[in-house]
């Protein structure tokens, strides 16, 4: 994946996330919830990207 894809990925999952925020009536735990898993979600995609995660496909939940 290049660099380029990575950025407009990242633009694109902020512009959702802010305008969740933004535009959705939800009470502030709720968004706070949200943003805290959007933000792990990213982090571990950006971990698997490049390659420190390897290949997260190996894990299995229950």
């Amino acid at each position: 994946m290049s660099l380029i894809s990575l950025l407009i990925v990242l633009i694109v999952v902020g512009v959702l996330l802010w305008l969740v925020n933004t535009y959705i009536p939800m009470d502030s735990k709720i968004k706070s919830i949200l943003n805290a898993v959007v933000v792990i979600v990213v982090i571990l995609w950006l971990l698997q990207a490049f390659g420190v995660l390897g290949s997260l496909g190996g894990i299995h939940v229950g």
